[in-house]
C-alpha cells in the first residue's frame, strides 16, 4: 500500500465507526478550540493596540507624569497623582540641555470638548492638543492640505489650529475648512490645515482632534492646569538608549529628584509599550496553552482507547493482510496514520470554531479581525504529536499480531 491508499483506508475505517470516532474527535476539538479562541482574541487586541500605540515617530520616546499603562491599583494611582506636574519651563530647560536629539516637542491635552461652526456642532468627544512645532514632528502628524503650525504661531499665541477628518466631515461637508473660524469653548480658532487620517484603535477614530499652538492652549485652558508631555526624537536608532539615559539624568536635575529616589516621571516609546502589552498577555497565553494541553492529553487517551478497540475488531483483517504479504511497517503506518487523521480532524474543527468565535467576541471590542497563524501551526503540530504519541502503542500492537492467530480470531 502507498501512503494515499493507507490514508483512504484510514478514513474509511473512521466512517464505519462514526459515533465512536465523533466522540473521540470532540475531545481534540475542545483542546484546540480552547487555545485558538483565546489566541484569536489576544491577536485581535494586540493588533489594535500596536496600531493605536504607533503614535510616535520612529526613534522617539515620551516623558510624562503618569505611566502610559497604569497597574498596581489605587495606591499606585495615588502615588502617580501626587507627582509634580511637568511644566513648559521644564521642557524648555531640557531642550536646551539635551544635545543628542533631532526634535524635542511638548504637548498638553484636553478631552471631551465640543467644536462649533456657525449652527453646527460636534459630539462632545473632541480631543484638544496644544503642541510646539517639535511636538507635531515627534507625533508624526502630517498635514493633508493647508499649512502646519509654525514657530511664529507658538511665539505669538496665534488663534490658529489643525483639525482631524472627523471634524471636517461633521462641520464642513461641502466646503473647504481652511480659512474658516471654528469655536472651541467659545474661543475663536482659524483653521489653517487638515491632518492626514490616522489608523483606528479598537475601532475608535483618532481623527477627532484639534491641534493648536501650546501657548494658545494655555491661554484657553490655563497655564498650570495640565501636566506637559515631552517627546524626544533621536538622530538615529544607535543613540536612542543613550539619549534616554541623558534625558532621565537631566529631568532628575531639573525636577530636583534626590539621589536614590525614584523618578517622578515616566518614559515610554512605541516599542516599550508593545513589549509591556506582550508581557501582560504572556500569562494568559501560557494559561491557555496549559489548558489546551490538558484537554489534548485527555483526548489522546480517548484516541488510544478507540485505536485499541479498532485493533481488536480488525484482528482478522490484519491477519489477512499479513497473509497476502503486508509488512509490519505497513500495518504500523496504517494504524498510526488513522490516529493522526483522527486527531487532525478534531484539530481543524477546533481551529475553525476557535477563529470564528474569537473574531465574533473580538468584534464587540471593535478590534480588527485576525487569525493567529503561528498558534494555528502550533495547534496542528500538537494534534500530530498527540496522534503519534497515543497511536503508537495500538499501531505497534497491530503490527506485531501473529498472522496465523489473527486468522483464527473470531
Amino acid at each position: 500500500m502507498n501512503l494515499s491508499k493507507i490514508f483512504s483506508v484510514s478514513l474509511s475505517s473512521l466512517k464505519n465507526n462514526k459515533l465512536r470516532a465523533g466522540l473521540t474527535i470532540l475531545g481534540v476539538v475542545v483542546g484546540i478550540f480552547s487555545i485558538i479562541v483565546i489566541m484569536t482574541i489576544i491577536t485581535m487586541l494586540q493588533t489594535s493596540i500596536n496600531n493605536g500605540m504607533s503614535q510616535l515617530s520612529q526613534n522617539t520616546f515620551q516623558i510624562q507624569k503618569f505611566p502610559a499603562i497604569q497597574t498596581g491599583g489605587h495606591a499606585a494611582r495615588r502615588k502617580f497623582r501626587n507627582r509634580k506636574d511637568i511644566t513648559l519651563e521644564d521642557f524648555y530647560r531640557l531642550k536646551k540641555l539635551l544635545k543628542g536629539a533631532q526634535y524635542i516637542g511638548a504637548e498638553q491635552w484636553q478631552m471631551g470638548k465640543v467644536i462649533k461652526y456657525r449652527n453646527l456642532s460636534t459630539n462632545p468627544n473632541i480631543q484638544i492638543a496644544g503642541e510646539t512645532v517639535g511636538g507635531i514632528k515627534t507625533n508624526d502628524w502630517k498635514v493633508a492640505y493647508g499649512r502646519n503650525i509654525n514657530q511664529q504661531d507658538v511665539d505669538r499665541s496665534n488663534n490658529v489650529g489643525l483639525i482631524g477628518n472627523d471634524i471636517v466631515e461633521k462641520l464642513f461637508p461641502n466646503i473647504n475648512p481652511v480659512g474658516q473660524v471654528i469655536r472651541v469653548q467659545n474661543y475663536p480658532l482659524r483653521v489653517i490645515g487638515v491632518l492626514e487620517k490616522n489608523p483606528q484603535m479598537f475601532g475608535s477614530s483618532r481623527d477627532n482632534r484639534v491641534v493648536m499652538p501650546i501657548s494658545t492652549f494655555q491661554t484657553l485652558f490655563g497655564k498650570r492646569s495640565y501636566s506637559v508631555n515631552i517627546m524626544v526624537m533621536t538622530k538615529s536608532k544607535e543613540n536612542f538608549e543613550s539619549v534616554i539615559q541623558s534625558a532621565i539624568g537631566y529631568m532628575r536635575t531639573i525636577r530636583k529628584v534626590k539621589p536614590g529616589e525614584d523618578n517622578d516621571f515616566d518614559i515610554f516609546s512605541n516599542e516599550s509599550l508593545i513589549q509591556q502589552v506582550g508581557v501582560m498577555t504572556s500569562g494568559i497565553k501560557i494559561g491557555a496553552l496549559v489548558i489546551s494541553i490538558i484537554a489534548l492529553l485527555a483526548a489522546g487517551v480517548g484516541i488510544m482507547n478507540i485505536m485499541l478497540v479498532s485493533v481488536t475488531e480488525r484482528t482478522r483483517e490484519i491477519g489477512i493482510r499479513k497473509a497476502v504479504g503486508a509488512k509490519r511497517s505497513n500495518i504500523l503506518t496504517q494504524f498510526l496514520l488513522e490516529a493522526v487523521v483522527l486527531s487532525l480532524i478534531g484539530g481543524f474543527l477546533g481551529i475553525i470554531l476557535g477563529v470564528g468565535l474569537g473574531n465574533f467576541a473580538g468584534s464587540f471590542l471593535n478590534a480588527k479581525s485576525a487569525i493567529p497563524y503561528n498558534w494555528v501551526v502550533i495547534g496542528l503540530s500538537l494534534c500530530v504529536f498527540i496522534g503519534i504519541v497515543f497511536g503508537t502503542y495500538p499501531a505497534y500492537k497491530a503490527s506485531n499480531l501473529d498472522p496465523i492467530e489473527a486468522l483464527r480470531y473470531e
